[in-house]
């Protein structure tokens, strides 16, 4: 056997090191696709039945397990009832409107990513046909109203009293939620309701009479802020998912923005209505009246997140002081209180990333 050269010895040493890089860079290229072919996270997301036809494409299109998450919803006549998931931890995600403030005033604590729509351009004041009530001026002249307590419903109907100068309690109001007031209407239960969309809309397909949007009685557009967000524990615990809900919903967005239809669709679908319902409630909440991730996060928008004393603060801020008179809550929020739950920083970090 001829002895091994130093000239082969060395390229048989660069040869072995070109087998480990190989190796190496092997287990390199392999790690995310280990990544991705884990477990998606499950977690309890907890939601009214309402106008999130954002979430609901992102639900149809499977963006939440695209994006490693598999939400377990459950979906509430109001958001009232979801708080008592959300104070013993079995929800850990939600969609709400003005539970919200409910929330926080029982001291439940609460982290609020951003907006999911603002629903106070879909909700509305509905009469029936033969009342004399032709705007929400004419509010005492109902003989009794459905209002769902703890709810934005029930922040509209304070504010309305509150532009006539008269006291809620002065009126006949009936605890009633929104899915539930067709039939009280039929009945002659009820002859006028507030209620957020799509219910408003279904109602007057049945011919009674949408006397009020909500921007008529209500500041900066009105006051029915419907936000995703988590418990602060779930946060802590799972650090990535807040920037991930907010990829999903920007991902939704860019959807429907190529193709409406889907969120046409998915709102018909998930709530049981017409397309041509669907299509109504989506010009009154979709377009310019639905916040964009920058307006949200850009000072002087009526959706920032970022304002001390304005924007979604000054809404929930109102929100307290409403449900506070009303007997809901025991005590108007502080401005404290509020900005401690609302936290930019998810969408602030998705869109630097972004860029």
């Amino acid at each position: 056997m001829k002895p091994v050269t130093p000239k082969k010895s060395f390229a048989r040493k660069l040869l072995a090191t070109a087998v480990c890089a190989a190796s190496l860079l092997g287990a390199v290229a392999a790690a995310p696709a280990f990544a991705q072919s884990a477990e998606p996270l499950k977690f309890k997301w907890g939601a009214p039945t309402a106008d999130y036809f954002v979430l609901y494409v992102a639900i149809e299109q499977g963006l939440f397990k695209k994006a490693g998450l598999d939400p377990e919803f459950y979906w509430f006549p109001t958001g009232a009832p979801l708080l008592a998931g959300l104070k013993s931890g079995d929800i850990d995600v939600f969609s709400t409107g003005l539970a919200t403030v409910f929330a926080l005033g029982q001291k439940i604590p609460l982290t609020f990513i951003g907006w999911e729509v603002d629903t106070s351009a879909g909700e509305a004041l509905v009469v029936s046909a033969n009342s004399p009530v032709k705007s929400y001026r004419d509010i005492a002249q109902a003989k009794a109203i459905g209002v769902a307590s703890g709810t934005c419903a029930q922040v509209a109907f304070g504010l309305i009293a509150r532009k006539n100068g008269i006291s809620p309690k002065s009126l006949n109001v009936v605890n009633l939620a929104p899915p539930l007031q067709a039939n009280a209407f039929k009945s002659g239960a009820i002859d006028a309701g507030v209620g957020w969309a799509p219910y408003p809309q279904i109602l007057e397909t049945q011919g009674n009479r949408i006397v009020s949007y909500d921007d008529e009685y209500g500041p900066n557009g009105g006051v029915c802020p419907s936000l995703y967000g988590a418990r602060p524990q779930f946060l802590k615990e799972h650090p990535e998912v807040g920037q991930k809900l907010v990829q999903v919903r920007a991902e939704a967005l860019a959807l429907i923005e190529k193709n409406p239809e889907l969120a046409v669709d998915a709102l018909a679908k998930r709530l049981s209505i017409s397309k041509e319902v669907a299509r109504t409630v989506i010009k009154r909440v979709g377009g310019a009246n639905l916040p964009t991730l920058k307006q949200e996060v850009t000072p002087g928008t009526r959706w920032s997140l970022v304002d001390q004393k304005a924007g979604l603060a000054a809404k929930l801020h109102v929100a307290g002081e409403i449900l506070h008179e009303t007997g809901t809550i025991p005590a108007p929020l502080s401005w404290e209180q509020i900005r401690a739950a609302i936290d930019p920083s998810y969408i602030e970090n998705y869109l630097k990333q972004a860029r």
